[in-house]
């Protein structure tokens, strides 16, 4: 077995003091230690010798992320000792950039660069949280042909087998009989029955957590049909379901202490004759009545019955994930999720944890003078509001309207798409925030 060849993060100063004896080829090459750089330094038999990698002022978790798939594809390792923390973060960075989506390719995949775990990095950490997003990758990648409201519920199966959680289905009319109005009125017009989907995991005495994703397979918009170019990408639009499998995969396999339950209402938004219409009034699980003032605003109908049929358990934490308006794209651009919360305390940790870790959130407020605009002269609520502004907030209020005071309560408005790849982010389908969600659940529920 051939020895892994070394990397050693240098900044200017480290290339004059440590490497000397490369200096002519680091200056044939144009290598000057600036991040993002890195230059393979030649050894005697002609192979890689080592590599330099230029070094940031602060180590993140995507200082080696464009590696594995720029390097040639062999076995290297951290040449520096780092702290754990860091080391962890540097080497999840890595695995993350070796991810390549190739399901419908008939070519093999490019063989990526390895890079060996040092002693003190927290491998289960590494292995969990790669495969919980490369799961949220996969799923948003695959194509509705292959992914629609189906297709979630055989991940959940495999989910289910995989860490001995408790799966149920509630599938089409059934949604009415267990009074879903919302998830099956949105679902209903398609081919593929409208499902809710729910796990259960954990000790029944451990402290509750739940979670709740959009699973809009794929988006029309309804009788409010989207324009062409909106609608290419609407593939996505169960990103907050394929975020919150992915959540509750990281929970399940480094076997936090708390009782998990996940909701996720699989639907796709179709067109048909039983389709529902603009200005419809429709009851909601929490028995208030619902004017669908846009088609295409269906994500919060779907929500809004499975966070009112979460809070019946009174969980210590409830999260819901979803790629719900574009106002949130507008006002924070498409890699940067909104989060909204009822407690003030709790979006704060989060806030600190997202930059702690290099997956952040940002807060926006559920402003409640808005909720005005959310008001309908036929029904209870509408589900669009009356202006154009602050659509986001306006969402996010409709959502409030279906969680009880009491229960902590955050909302991630994201884009689950990368537009651009950067390292260890390829373009495509994205887990945005998860990893601070799973350590806010970590530190503050779980401990």
């Amino acid at each position: 077995m051939s020895q892994a060849i070394p990397i050693f993060l240098v900044s200017a100063e480290d290339i004059r003091t440590h490497h000397t004896e490369s200096q002519q080829w680091l200056e044939m090459s144009g290598f000057k230690g600036q991040p993002g750089t890195f230059c393979m330094v030649p050894n005697q038999q002609n192979g890689i010798g080592k590599v330099l990698v230029g070094k940031p002022e602060t180590l993140d978790t995507w200082t080696l992320g464009a590696l594995a798939q720029t390097l040639p594809a062999q076995t290297y390792a951290l040449a520096d000792t780092f702290s754990a923390d860091v080391a962890t973060h540097l080497c999840l960075g890595w695995q993350l950039g070796q991810y390549q989506f190739a399901r419908y390719k008939h070519t093999s995949p490019e063989a990526v660069a390895e890079l060996q775990l040092p002693e003190n990095v927290d491998k289960d950490y590494v292995s969990a949280a790669t495969a919980a997003i490369f799961l949220v990758r996969d799923l948003i990648n695959t194509p509705v042909n292959d992914m629609g409201p189906a297709q979630l519920k055989d991940c959940a199966q495999t989910l289910a087998e995989t860490y001995g959680a408790k799966l149920a289905v509630i599938a089409g009319q059934d949604l009415l009989e267990h009074n879903y109005p919302l998830i099956h009125a949105v679902g209903r017009a398609s081919a593929q029955p409208p499902l809710l989907i729910e796990l259960r995991w954990g000790e029944v005495d451990a402290p509750k957590v739940t979670l709740v994703g959009k699973g809009v397979c794929f988006d029309t918009g309804g009788l409010n049909i989207k324009p062409g170019a909106s609608m290419k990408m609407m593939k996505k639009d169960m990103g907050g379901a394929a975020e919150i499998f992915g959540l509750a995969r990281m929970i399940m396999q480094l076997q936090l202490p708390v009782q998990l339950r996940v909701l996720v209402p699989a639907v796709e938004n179709s067109i048909s004759d039983n389709a529902m219409r603009p200005l419809d009034v429709i009851a909601s699980r929490k028995g208030i009545t619902v004017e669908v003032g846009n088609t295409d605003a269906e994500g919060r109908l779907i929500l809004a019955d499975a966070l009112w049929e979460a809070c019946s358990e009174s969980p210590d934490l409830l999260i819901d994930c979803a790629t719900l308006t574009g106002a949130a794209r507008v006002a924070l651009g498409t890699e940067l999720p909104a989060c909204f919360c009822n407690r003030p305390d709790l979006a704060a940790t989060l806030l600190k944890i997202g930059q702690q870790i290099d997956d952040p959130l940002w807060p926006l407020p559920l402003h409640s003078p808005y909720r005005a605009l959310l008001e309908s002269k036929v029904a209870d609520i509408s589900n669009i509001s009356s202006g154009s502004y602050g659509g986001a907030i306006t969402a996010a209020l409709f959502l409030q309207e279906f969680v009880t005071p009491e229960t902590p309560w955050i909302h991630v408005d994201l884009m689950a798409w990368n537009l651009r790849s950067l390292p260890g982010r390829p373009e495509g389908g994205e887990a945005m925030g998860m990893r601070s969600l799973f350590e806010l659940i970590r530190q503050q529920v779980a401990s």
